[in-house]
């Protein structure tokens, strides 16, 4: 069986990676060897086989041992191990959920439903760097991926409504803790079916607007009871690095762009929402052509397994395409299509995914399945 390095995988990612991983029985397929960057020589997880204990994550040796190596440790990990390992002589695949090589020449990101045939002629090209994608991206392609496949798209823009659980743990943590403040502030005049929702409301936004360093140390003002309209690193240019990589990304898991088909221009506005899990997305798509209703929703409908079109009414809406109906599954509904005022070649649509899932761990562990068929 290969040899298969895993890292990171107590971690949030990590621990999702392994769940499907064992789901979905990969383990039978591999030999896994287990690192840690911080219990060298502990037991490894149940589902280890011969290699019962941890391997330490910084000894290049021992990952030289792997064929594979799947990473969800996070960026300062693979920026420190990875050039390293290379220069030692590794020519091994690296599959990695962080977002450090991502956009590297050498490195396919991996989102199979949507790019298998990009993914294959870079395996036949020999490239050996294959990194998950943005989890928005990855969730929005998984859904109205179809649109690309048939060049259907002229531009598009999104506006995006990200989960807490995009930051970690720990804003996931915060969340919470930030929600039981603002319950605990006005529990008596809950308590009372008689008291003023505006002394509520003002007791809450009195709460919310005193919060602490303490209490906002993540997210770096109050998430609970309202939302912050800029996710990751200020370009400069009045655009969100998270903005960038909706354009940069899409066009790099579809092959296009850099001299290959014309890269489809993709704008977008990234909002972090107190939801726990699941990133959706609003969309005003340009088609390049009047395309009937109809078409679009079987096109979306026959693209993969996993898209569910969901009717564009109120209730259909209001049940299917929201974090508590998709939070902890595969699926990755599509609904609120629409032909748009402005135009019958414009349509609107809402996608919604879980993050965790396709916009991280399981593009790893299916390109893990196509390494090992070859």
């Amino acid at each position: 069986m290969e040899l298969t390095g895993l890292v990171g995988w107590r971690g949030m990612v990590g621990s999702v990676l392994l769940e499907r991983m064992a789901a979905e029985g990969d383990f039978d397929l591999i030999e896994p060897l287990f690192f840690s960057t911080s219990d060298k020589g502990g037991r490894a997880p149940a589902h280890a086989k011969s290699e019962a204990r941890l391997q330490d994550a910084y000894d290049l040796e021992a990952l030289k041992r792997c064929r594979i190596i799947i990473t969800a440790q996070g960026g300062d990990y693979t920026k420190d191990v990875y050039p390293r390992l290379r220069a030692a002589g590794w020519d091994g695949y690296w599959i990695d959920a962080a977002k450090t090589l991502r956009m590297q020449e050498d490195a396919v990101i991996i989102l199979d439903p949507v790019n298998r045939a990009v993914i294959d002629a870079a395996l036949a090209r020999g490239v050996r760097n294959y990194i998950g994608g943005n989890c928005t991206v990855s969730c929005m392609l998984m859904g109205i991926g179809a649109l690309f496949k048939a060049d259907l798209v002229e531009w598009m823009t999104c506006t995006t409504y990200q989960a807490a659980s995009g930051g970690g743990a720990q804003h996931m943590r915060e969340l919470l803790t930030q929600y039981g403040a603002l319950h605990a502030e006005v529990r008596d005049l809950l308590a009372d079916p008689k008291s003023a929702i505006l002394e509520i409301d003002r007791r809450v936004i009195e709460r919310q607007r005193a919060m602490t360093d303490a209490e906002t140390e993540h997210f770096g003002v109050p998430l609970g009871g309202s939302l912050i309209p800029w996710i990751d690193a200020d370009r400069g240019d009045g655009t969100s690095l998270e903005e960038w990589k909706g354009s940069a990304e899409t066009n790099k898991i579809l092959g296009r762009g850099a001299g290959a088909a014309p890269a489809v221009p993709i704008d977008s506005i990234c909002v972090r929402v107190g939801a726990m899990r699941c990133h959706s997305q609003s969309l005003t798509i340009k088609l390049k052509s009047d395309v009937p209703l109809a078409d679009i929703e079987a096109m979306i409908a026959a693209d993969n397994e996993w898209v569910q079109v969901v009717p564009n009414t109120r209730a259909a809406s209001s049940h299917a395409l929201t974090p508590v109906a998709v939070s902890g599954t595969m699926k990755i509904p599509v609904g609120r299509l629409r032909k748009l005022a402005i135009g019958a070649d414009y349509l609107g649509a809402f996608t919604i995914g879980d993050q965790l899932l396709w916009g991280a761990a399981e593009p790893l562990r299916r390109m893990l399945r196509i390494l090992l068929e070859r």
